[in-house]
């Protein structure tokens, strides 16, 4: 139902950051749990990192302490700050809102992916 654009990925060194954007064209942004996920080629997707309407987030252990997920419900965007990149971080990384704000059911809506590539 609602569209997801990300953007913000591409080539960087490793141990250099990124910061990725997803933009969401609904009037209820708000009330949605968001979520960033990556996936590798014939590999299944993994979440990366979680955050709630209300604020609580989640993060993969691979992730710990390197990224942050956040959001900003006046300009209906999520965002996940990497640093501190390692090769193992390339794929491509996918938004995802939660209509049930991670609740017990899981309907929702996917964006189209960016890639992140960390390579030197």
């Amino acid at each position: 139902q609602v569209q997801l654009v990300e953007s913000g990925g591409g080539l960087v060194q490793p141990g250099g950051s990124l910061r990725l954007s997803c933009a969401a064209s609904t009037t209820i942004f708000s009330i949605y749990g968001m979520g960033w996920y990556r996936q590798a080629p014939g590999k299944q997707r993994e979440l990366v990192a979680t955050i709630t309407s209300s604020g609580s987030t989640k993060y993969a252990d691979s992730v710990k302490g390197r990224f942050t997920i956040s959001r900003d419900n006046a300009k209906n965007t999520v965002f996940l700050q990497m640093n501190s990149l390692i090769p193992e971080d390339t794929d491509v990384y996918y938004c995802y809102a939660d209509y049930g704000d991670y609740g017990p059911h899981d309907y929702g809506s996917w964006g189209q992916g960016t890639q992140v590539t960390v390579a030197s």
